[in-house]
């Protein structure tokens, strides 16, 4: 079966890349960190996915910005500008002589630990940065035909517990979601939020269209999706009446189109929630999939290039 938008293409080229592990580079099979790091021990950091398209980085100012202030939020310092940050991004890259078709995992996690324990006080080095470029791009029959989904019964955590604002290492309630979701017989899971609203699935951000009207949740119990953010700003620029709100399964059900959206493979239609059919992908997630494109590509020219 599938696997959500996740789905690639294996690429044997994968095989010989360098990571980069704190600014040094080392072999695929020869990348490790410290079983007492952070992030091994108890998945204390944050990330960020990021696509290279054309020997651009598009999109980066916004990640980075979410990658600091997750930091900050977490008192957790990265130990590097974001020029520096920046600086090893492109140097990773240039290394593996990689210009399009690739996706990156950058991972900031608190740093090796004196003794396997949560208090950030015996935290005894500087943050761990590690860098994975990789050449992975979405399958086309993913993009074309889309994905089904699940909604399971973990439900998005309160502010107060677990904040979902945060893109935090710690990803196990995601997890639960997913493992439900699958043993259900559906690529990825939709996730109601904790007052029984649709709020977002496992690793995408969901959206439903209505009578010409584009619909996602109010944002609320889910990460500050930058696909999600610039999919809602392409509708406000071309006159699509796009509403961030609550609503419903029974809203849901009852849809004419459906998509979820991420860095990874952009947009995605949705064809079927909970069994019910919502149908092949639609005339408006075409359109929003076209102009996510062209937005990707004024981006890439922007900012530093590879």
């Amino acid at each position: 079966m599938a696997k959500g938008t996740h789905d690639y293409q294996a690429d044997p080229r994968n095989d010989a890349i360098q990571v980069s592990i704190n600014g040094k580079l080392f072999p695929r099979d020869e990348a490790k960190v410290s079983v007492f790091d952070s992030g091994y021990v108890l998945g204390d950091g944050v990330w960020e996915g990021l696509r290279v398209h054309d020997a651009g980085l598009p999109f980066l100012d916004q990640h980075l910005d979410r990658l600091y202030e997750g930091a900050k939020a977490i008192d957790m310092d990265i130990g590097l500008t974001r020029a520096g940050l920046i600086e090893q991004l492109l140097a990773v890259l240039r290394a593996n002589k990689m210009r399009d078709g690739v996706h990156i995992r950058l991972m900031v996690t608190r740093g090796v630990k004196a003794t396997p324990y949560q208090d950030p006080r015996v935290t005894i080095g500087p943050a761990t940065v590690v860098i994975i470029p990789e050449y992975k791009q979405p399958l086309p029959k993913t993009v074309e035909e889309g994905i089904r989904l699940f909604t399971v019964h973990v439900r998005r955590a309160y502010p107060d517990t677990l904040d979902p604002k945060l893109n935090a290492h710690s990803k196990l309630n995601d997890i639960l979601a997913c493992i439900q979701a699958a043993k259900a017989g559906a690529d990825e899971a939709l996730m109601l939020d904790p007052h029984g609203f649709v709020a977002t699935c496992n690793s995408t951000h969901f959206f439903i269209v209505r009578q010409g009207q584009v619909w996602t949740s109010s944002g609320k119990f889910c990460l500050g999706g930058i696909t999600r953010g610039n999919v809602l700003r392409l509708c406000r620029e071309e006159g699509i009446h796009a509403f961030e709100k609550d609503f419903s399964l029974t809203d849901v059900y009852g849809a004419d189109e459906a998509f979820v959206t991420g860095t990874f493979a952009g947009l995605v239609p949705v064809t079927e929630v909970d069994g019910r059919r919502i149908g092949p992908r639609g005339p408006m997630v075409k359109q929003l999939q076209d102009l996510y494109m062209d937005l990707v590509k004024k981006e890439s020219a922007k900012g530093p290039r590879i």
